[in-house]
């Protein structure tokens, strides 16, 4: 114990005694151990983000489309419609939920105003699929939809485009030659950017009324809600066997969020890994800087070695005590390259969304610290092995 708090105290007292060049060598620990712990944390944010956009679009979805050829018009027969949505109710297994969707370019015309917008008429369980927040107002219930009554529901991008800071419930808005009243204004609960068929300019119709434009009530969009994740897969087959039983001569593209995840997860941990390799060499060059910086040490205090020798230090107090100021200067930049690491994603999280949180993995914390003082002591080693072997009267000698 003794040896060891004088070798401890006699590393402190010569890294003291160079103050400025321990600072310098440690900047490299600083800045690789910093960026070990920013890069998992911005991996891990980002990917969370990606995630919960993809996973927005709908909880456990499946849906089906008709994939469409530009050489012929397809005949009226391929297009599913909602028989073909009741039957996956229906037949299929752990089923939670179905909806079906068409939607169309048109302009809407409010108080003089006219916009471009997306169309979409939807059946009743859309809202449950989708996850939709309903921020004034109501949406569809079963009147509506059995009566097709002429109501809508808009996002709020538009109805402020339309009525400014004033309340669209109730009001009336053209669409074509229908006239639809607002029921309410809605939003996705997480925002997908584009990512589905809800843009930001976008009026929901019972889907019934959709007959009025696009001349059939057929399906563009099925949607299916599987119970748990485990029936992704399982429905996702029935779902394609179901339509193929129906419309034999018709494709299908049958998808789910499944794969969309797993490229998005791919994609989020090679990104992580180059990265990391990069602070890695970070790290390495900076170890580097110790071990020289380490080497000029050795040579510079050649003569304090001698004497200490001649009184009768050891071998290995001479190494231990090169060693611990290699851990001291790599501990050292290695705590506050962490430090750094941390408090920037907090001084950032006070500007995001309150709905994105930047999270900090433990693990890179331990990471960082454990590979930057590993770098110390790995470097550190040839300069301290160096002067353990230096012989006493030799060093004495020494000018």
């Amino acid at each position: 114990m003794m040896d060891l708090k004088e070798t401890l105290s006699v590393s402190i007292d010569a890294l003291r005694a160079n103050k400025l060049r321990a600072a310098l060598t440690s900047l490299g620990v600083i800045i690789g151990s910093a960026s070990i712990v920013l890069v998992v944390t911005v991996a891990l944010t980002s990917r969370k983000f990606v995630i919960s956009q993809i996973e927005a679009v709908g909880s456990n979805l499946v849906w089906a489309e008709l994939i469409r050829t530009s050489e012929k018009a397809q005949p009226l027969s391929y297009e599913m419609t909602l028989d073909d949505m009741q039957a996956a109710q229906d037949t299929i297994p752990g089923v939670a939920q179905v909806a079906g969707t068409s939607d169309m370019q048109m302009s809407v015309v409010a108080q003089g105003v006219v916009r471009p917008v997306t169309l979409i008429g939807v059946t009743l369980g859309y809202r449950e699929i989708r996850r939709l927040i309903v921020l004034r107002g109501r949406f569809f219930d079963h009147l509506d939809m059995e009566s097709r009554s002429k109501t809508c529901v808009i996002t709020p991008q538009l109805a402020k485009r339309l009525f400014g800071l004033d309340s669209p419930v109730g009001r009336d808005l053209h669409v074509g030659e229908l006239i639809f009243t607002i029921i309410g204004v809605f939003k996705e609960r997480v925002e997908t950017f584009g990512l589905s068929d809800i843009q930001t300019e976008t009026v929901l119709i019972p889907f019934g009324l959709i007959k009025y434009y696009a001349g059939a009530n057929t399906l563009r969009v099925l949607d299916v809600q599987a119970t748990t994740p485990e029936d992704v897969p399982r429905v996702q087959r029935q779902l394609t066997e179901l339509l193929r039983n129906r419309h034999p001569s018709a494709e299908y593209n049958v998808q789910t969020l499944t794969a969309i995840l797993k490229a998005a997860r791919d994609i989020s941990l090679a990104l992580t890994i180059v990265l990391i390799v990069i602070a890695f060499i970070a790290l390495l060059i900076s170890g580097v800087g110790i071990m020289n910086i380490m080497l000029v040490t050795v040579t510079e205090r050649t003569r304090e070695i001698g004497i200490r020798k001649a009184i009768g230090a050891a071998r290995k107090e001479i190494m231990y005590q090169f060693l611990t100021e290699a851990f001291l200067i790599s501990g050292g930049g290695a705590v506050l390259g962490i430090l750094i690491g941390l408090l920037i994603p907090a001084i950032v999280q006070m500007f995001l969304p309150g709905n994105l949180r930047v999270p900090v993995s433990p693990m890179s914390v331990v990471l960082a610290f454990v590979v930057s003082c590993s770098t110390g002591l790995f470097f550190g080693y040839l300069p301290a092995n160096q002067a353990a072997k230096l012989q006493p009267i030799e060093s004495l000698r020494y000018e």
